[in-house]
């Protein structure tokens, strides 16, 4: 919105001309974001107390959790506000690219609430049904690939996969793209679903993740970059940089109020949005294998509840005290504090891990 306003106001003077290049609306983004979480953070763990609107904790879950009852939740509705308007602010609206990660951000993020919803009006831990969650996931994760496969058949998208390490092997996909895109997206909103169990945790990890991201959309959206590192060039990928570092002041200012002890919960509409974002971005700058790197944190949270549960059914024997991986940990007499901070930085190493390889190719 203000990039239409503004740039044009270049030709007559030429300080404006800054808000051609997409680094500086991004940082605008990111202040923006932030700004716009910490102030509008106490009104809304206001209302949410005023609606009792509540978390209710599982009773097998690690016994210092059941203090955390009652603690307002659903506070992605602050985080997808913090990200949304930002990005309709700072970038350009005529790039179909944005739209689908802002669509991907605000859908996901619905389903997210809708689970939450359910959860508050039954007062119990569960809302929507495992199948019915999931059968959601996956029309909005198809529609998202059949739309990504129409831009390819107008010569606005490639349907080929790039491999991180071999630079000209591209194998193409051609329809088979659009169960590969769900698979990677609903993967995302899943991973980062099971990440969020602690104080911090799982927004300080989406933290990393999308400033990661926000250098990998730029270098996709500079045509000498992306050529210099030997990853594919998208057109107006840079202006998914801002959506990115957006998520990163979101993140910022939700983690003020969410750090030990928490005085809000994001919910399933938080983690959700936030996954299915990270997946829509890797997705959209073809680096959806690349994302197993840089959302290696989340990879292991998933990891840990599929070997939990495949072992506990086929030889009834638990490998974990508790999945996700993080109540292991907790139960194992870490302090939830500790665990937070160590697994940050295990993020923080995935992250850096998977910038290292756009060297290595």
């Amino acid at each position: 919105m203000f990039y239409r306003l503004l740039y044009p106001l270049h030709e007559s003077l030429g300080a404006f001309n800054v808000f051609r290049y997409a680094t500086f609306r991004s940082a605008l983004a990111a202040f923006t974001a932030l700004v716009l979480a910490l102030v509008l953070g106490p009104w809304l763990i206001d209302r949410l107390r005023q609606f009792q609107i509540g978390q209710e904790i599982r009773e097998e879950g690690p016994a210092s959790h059941q203090a955390k009852a009652g603690t307002p939740t659903m506070g992605g509705l602050l985080i997808i506000t913090a990200i949304v308007v930002p990005t309709l602010m700072w970038t350009n609206l005529a790039n179909p690219l944005v739209w689908i990660g802002v669509g991907s951000v605000v859908l996901f993020g619905g389903i997210g609430f809708l689970d939450d919803y359910l959860k508050i009006t039954k007062k119990r831990s569960l809302g929507l049904r495992a199948g019915a969650k999931f059968g959601l996931q996956l029309a909005l994760g198809a529609g998202i690939g059949i739309v990504l496969l129409v831009l390819s058949r107008h010569g606005l998208w490639e349907t080929h996969l790039q491999v991180p390490f071999l630079k000209t092997f591209r194998p193409e996909l051609g329809w088979l793209y659009v169960p590969f895109a769900m698979l990677v997206i609903v993967g995302s909103a899943n991973a980062v679903n099971l990440t969020d169990g602690l104080d911090g945790l799982a927004i300080g990890s989406t933290l990393i993740a999308s400033g990661t991201f926000a250098i990998l959309t730029y270098a996709a959206g500079n045509a000498k970059v992306a050529q210099y590192l030997g990853i594919a060039g998208i057109k107006g990928a840079d202006d998914l940089a801002v959506l990115c570092l957006a998520m990163v002041g979101a993140s910022l200012g939700f983690l003020w109020f969410n750090c030990h002890p928490a005085q809000i919960f994001m919910g399933d509409v938080g983690s959700m949005a936030l996954g299915g974002g990270l997946g829509t971005v890797a997705v959209l700058i073809k680096q959806e294998l690349l994302l197993v790197l840089v959302g290696g944190l989340f990879v292991i949270e998933a990891a840990s509840v599929i070997l939990q549960v495949a072992s506990f059914k086929t030889r009834g024997v638990r490998i974990f005290r508790m999945s996700p991986i993080h109540h292991h940990f907790e139960l194992s007499g870490w302090h939830e504090s500790k665990i937070v901070i160590r697994f940050w930085i295990l993020a923080l190493i995935f992250a850096l891990l998977s910038l290292a390889t756009l060297k290595l190719r």
